[in-house]
């Protein structure tokens, strides 16, 4: 009686550590498929306008006019 339950314990373990493992597999595989990282450089760039503020796209490349003191 003992023996038989000790092979019952066993296989419970044995179906709880697969469970266990399938599940982690199952988190890596969304965390690669939700993963951001190492984006495009285009969304990394910051640019700053005329007046100090920082925008995505770039700014005119108009010449600015000198100012004669």
């Amino acid at each position: 009686m003992g023996r038989s339950q000790n092979k019952f314990i066993k296989q419970q373990k044995e179906k709880k550590k697969l469970q266990r493992k399938k599940e982690k597999e199952e988190r890596k595989q969304e965390r690669m498929e939700n993963n951001n990282k190492g984006g495009n450089l285009e969304d990394m760039i910051a640019y700053i306008d005329e007046n100090g503020n920082i925008v995505d796209e770039k700014p005119e490349d108009t010449p600015k006019p000198k100012e004669d003191e």
